[in-house]
């Protein structure tokens, strides 16, 4: 998998996963990638909160409050990253704060139409957060929903759109696709991005679920203390921006408490993964680690 096509698919992942594809209220979430043949790990926590607000119930309009935290605790520990850096450069951790509005509508009985616009900051901040800490993205999507299931049409779901950022090297409009549905009893499959699974219900009262799935994951953040590393950078560049990178492959296991809370716990390995430092056009200044790894993430939802 090239440069090109993992850049395009991050993106992706990034721009639409909230709000026009998440469905979740309230999240709270921890995850854990210990590289390997390497000391070095990541670690990140994150909470999300979606607020929508109706306007009229009955002609489905609302808008939508939302707001993510993120904290990445990068430990770099293997001499050679440690020296790459130098001194007083270690980079030990990413913030990254999005909030947003939305609104949605019903344009029919089958579709529904939204618009987003948000702000993140996403960044080392090593001091107060200044211009490049800053990313504005937007967003305007369509769903088609069909919820009543029958011999002839199961229950699915269509999102299409179109999401714009300025995230640096990737300053062009990208598309929105995914698409979910049940196909026989406690069976449903989602093709899209950022995740595509096969799910199975353990029980009839949907308790209990395990999928398969293939998913992204990616961070970035603007190194506010920019530095060119010592190795590894024939050219010179410098390190503006700290990013990973992973598409991975899994298995995963649900438990609803309701219909709304659950649980869930992700094992996965990557079978693409980029920790590098790049300067702000996307090349790469430093690699850091680019072997596959395992993956673990768990957290507690409530969703519509």
């Amino acid at each position: 998998m090239n440069k090109q096509t993992i850049i395009f698919a991050s993106f992706i992942f990034f721009s639409c996963s909230l709000f026009a594809q998440s469905d979740d209220l309230f999240r709270v979430e921890y995850f854990q990638l210990p590289f390997s043949k390497s000391d070095n790990s990541i670690s990140r926590y994150r909470a999300l909160i979606q607020a929508p607000i109706p306007i009229s119930r009955e002609e489905g309009k609302y808008f939508v409050i939302g707001l993510e935290y993120r904290y990445v605790d990068i430990n770099i520990e293997d001499a050679e990253d440690v020296f790459a850096f130098g001194p007083g450069n270690n980079i030990g951790s990413v913030q990254q704060m999005d909030a947003y509005l939305g609104y949605t509508w019903k344009w029919n009985e089958d579709w529904r139409i939204g618009v987003k616009a948000g702000v993140k900051l996403q960044s080392t901040l090593d001091n107060s957060p200044a211009g490049d800490d800053f990313i504005y993205d937007g967003a305007v999507y369509a769903i088609k929903t069909n919820d009543k299931s029958d011999s002839l049409q199961k229950p699915f779901r269509l999102t299409l759109g179109l999401t714009y950022s300025n995230t640096p090297g990737r300053v062009f409009p990208l598309p929105i696709l995914n698409y979910y549905k049940e196909f026989r009893p406690n069976w449903t499959y989602t093709i899209g991005v950022p995740k595509s699974n096969i799910r199975y219900y353990m029980n009839d009262s949907h308790k209990d679920a395990v999928q398969i799935f293939a998913t992204l994951d990616n961070f970035q953040g603007n190194i506010q203390n920019r530095f060119v590393p010592i190795s590894n950078n024939p050219d010179n560049n410098i390190a503006e921006n700290i990013s990973m990178t992973n598409v991975l492959a899994g298995i995963s296991y649900e438990h609803f408490f309701t219909e709304n809370i659950l649980y869930y716990a992700y094992f996965a390995h990557t079978v693409y993964n980029e920790f590098r430092l790049e300067d702000n056009e996307g090349e790469t200044a430093y690699i850091i680690n680019d072997e596959n790894s395992l993956y673990f993430r768990t957290g507690l939802k409530y969703k519509f």
